[in-house]
């Protein structure tokens, strides 16, 4: 008995020793992207050749943001860049034009890269105003380290609109509209 008290009583000393250390407790900060935040901007315009098929629209792009962009078809927004298949019928041709977009750190110019035929005389009336006339776009601008963690951003699906405005916590009713015809 005798030698076996002194060990439970260095165990109970040891055990006590290392549960009042206060190493835990110690916070570790990761760095937070403290210059961006979200926003978002309504350019709608038309593209014609007086315009080369671009419109630009001036915002202050920070170097950490992510630039979204996506156009409004129908009730839904679609991300861009984007391929528009048109009917082949009234030309065999595969006809095609992209919706894209570049920014640099003041500017988003959104513009038509026209792959196989001219776009001022390959489309029809209605294929005009479907696709060209009074086209809405919504600039979305975005922290790319939102978090403590920056992989976190990783699990945004970054085409769906909806899934964008939820993660980031946007505010539909505070969108900036321009026009720019």
């Amino acid at each position: 008995m005798k030698k076996i008290l002194p060990l439970l009583f260095l165990a109970f000393v040891g055990f006590t020793a290392y549960s009042c250390d206060n190493d835990d407790d110690t916070v570790v900060q990761n760095p937070v992207d403290n210059d961006t935040y979200s926003q978002m901007r309504d350019v709608t315009g038309s593209f014609t050749s007086g315009n080369t098929y671009a419109f630009t629209q001036a915002i202050a792009i920070e170097q950490t943001d992510v630039v979204l962009v996506y156009r409004k078809a129908g009730n839904a927004w679609q991300q861009i860049p984007k391929t528009v298949y048109l009917d082949t019928a009234t030309s065999p041709a595969a006809r095609k034009f992209d919706y894209n977009f570049v920014f640099d750190s003041q500017n988003v110019q959104i513009r038509i890269d026209d792959q196989n035929f001219n776009l001022g005389t390959g489309l029809s009336t209605q294929e005009i105003a479907n696709y060209l006339s009074n086209q809405t776009f919504r600039i979305v601008l975005v922290p790319a380290s939102q978090s403590k963690n920056a992989s976190k951003n990783a699990g945004v699906d970054y085409s769906d609109y909806n899934a964008v405005v939820k993660y980031f916590n946007l505010d539909e009713t505070k969108v900036k509209t321009t026009n720019v015809n």
